[in-house]
């Protein structure tokens, strides 16, 4: 299964409508429901730039970034995210909609996932590199991608932002 689309080469990228398309289209036909577009030129690079493509019903398993160096960024630039922070036990600490134009940050070691509330959500993320086995750490109080129980739990998400707020480019709307 094909997970990414490939990363780009020379000394400038550009999010062309082509490129829009192929993600959006790979994400659509994924069994997981997303497509991860690398901007950054190699696996090792220390700023790990990334666009992802996201069709609700993906499921992204709620993790965290365990090292001091670790914060990630996130930008909503069509569609609109669900924004969850945990508690290390899993209870829901905060939950956030963030339409086109939102962005989020995220401190190293705090619990979050992202849920996709819109076909053909984009996002841009930015995190330090380089991305490994050590990168991430899974909830274990979380379903692993794949299981049976990711459908109740992803509706249970979903439920729990069917009332926050929405967060757009200019602030908040409800």
């Amino acid at each position: 299964m094909k997970l990414a689309l490939p990363n780009p080469s020379g000394e400038s990228f550009e999010f062309t409508a082509e490129l829009r398309s192929d993600g959006l289209e790979a994400s659509r036909a994924s069994p997981r429901r997303r497509m991860l577009l690398p901007v950054h030129r190699n696996q090792e690079d220390l700023v790990q730039r990334m666009i992802n493509f996201l069709q609700p019903g993906t499921y992204i398993r709620p993790h965290l970034h365990p090292r001091d160096h670790a914060t990630e960024s996130i930008i909503v630039m069509e569609g609109a995210l669900g924004f969850v922070v945990f508690a290390p036990t899993g209870e829901v600490r905060s939950v956030h909609r963030l339409e086109a134009g939102a962005l989020v940050d995220i401190e190293a070691r705090v619990w979050h996932t992202v849920v996709a509330l819109a076909p053909d959500t984009i996002i841009a993320e930015f995190k330090r590199g380089p991305y490994d086995d050590q990168d991430k750490v899974f909830a274990e109080w979380a379903p692993e991608e794949g299981e049976e129980s990711c459908s109740d739990y992803l509706a249970d998400l979903e439920q729990c932002l069917a009332s926050a707020p929405t967060r757009g480019a200019a602030g908040p709307t409800a």
